[in-house]
């Protein structure tokens, strides 16, 4: 038997893990992958506070050790089922059981790929999936843009205030965005269309992009443009299929400002969740604020006075 049970290693997981074990909970993390989540695919972090630059992978393993220090326990395989049984939670892995007090869910969310050649190999080399993270190193550059929907849109208007030139790459013939930002975008003069088109190929090499090719999907000509980068907003998932709880329209878990779901006693924290911005620091203080409550949750559970707060 658990206090807390952590889905996920990520950034929100981690930051869970560390307040949950300060709190002497006694914590089990599970991770499907690796420690780190979809941040450690970066090279290099600059807008988290404290590290002027560093990649990714360094920062999330500064976040493991921190919580190691405190003793986390943290076992592979994939979740596939929580099953609520009031004051006791069962968390169905892949290869056992587990019982627990309470959950917080920290299982992040994964970028829609294109499925095209070079995406995976130039992945955080010039292949990115979030303007706010690696916009800032394209300044004066060359980039190409896909997708037609709002996030696309609004992280095109970001992009160019920073880029030289954008390649906006959409399937359609016209943007779905709401129409104030297609107006926005439609009259930058930054930004190149390239209407009823799809990337067809990613290319580089050691440095990082160097061209896009690009389809048009109704005459299949091909043209390549020069760009130092892509960034791709054609969808997110979230990896909530394991929990039946209220979620929006995209899957997103619905919570409260506490990191509360529909279900009594199970938390959500990070990019699973619904929230306005999916960032290292955004996920650090979900973790934070999941963990406070989930030990305020089981020490009601366990009928005592709720402990004093330390910082």
């Amino acid at each position: 038997m658990y206090d807390l049970v952590i889905i996920g290693g990520g950034s929100a997981g981690l930051s869970a893990a560390i307040y949950a074990l300060r709190a002497k909970l006694n914590v089990i993390m599970i991770e499907k992958l690796g420690v780190g989540g979809q941040i450690a695919l970066s090279d290099v972090i600059e807008n988290y506070p404290g590290y002027r630059s560093i990649s990714g992978s360094e920062l999330m393993s500064k976040f493991e050790s921190h919580a190691k220090d405190f003793g986390l326990k943290i076992e592979f395989g994939a979740v596939e089922e929580i099953i609520d049984k009031g004051d006791i939670k069962v968390v169905k892995t892949d290869s056992k059981n587990l019982e627990t007090k309470a959950v917080i869910i920290a299982s992040g969310a994964q970028p829609k790929k294109l499925g095209v050649k070079g995406e995976d190999e130039l992945t955080g080399r010039g292949v990115s999936y979030c303007a706010t993270c690696d916009g800032p190193f394209y300044n004066g550059k060359d980039i190409v843009v896909v997708g037609g929907g709002d996030t696309a849109v609004k992280e095109a208007q970001y992009l160019s205030k920073i880029a030289n030139k954008i390649y906006l790459v959409h399937r359609r013939d016209r943007l779905r965005a709401e129409k104030i930002m297609q107006e926005k975008l439609l009259s930058n003069p930054k930004l190149e269309f390239l209407w009823n088109s799809a990337v067809d190929e990613i290319i580089g090499g050691a440095s990082g992009v160097e061209k896009v090719s690009v389809k048009n999907i109704q005459s299949n000509e091909k043209r390549e443009v020069k760009a130092e980068g892509i960034f791709i907003f054609v969808g997110i998932i979230p990896n909530t299929e394991f929990i039946n709880t209220e979620k929006d329209k995209g899957g997103f878990i619905i919570t409260n400002d506490r990191m509360e779901t529909s279900i009594k006693g199970i938390f959500a924290a990070g990019d699973c969740r619904n929230t306005p911005l999916r960032q290292v620091a955004t996920a650090v203080g979900d973790g934070a604020i999941a963990a406070v409550y989930a030990e305020e949750y089981i020490s009601h559970l366990e009928g005592k006075s709720y402990p004093k707060r330390t910082v």
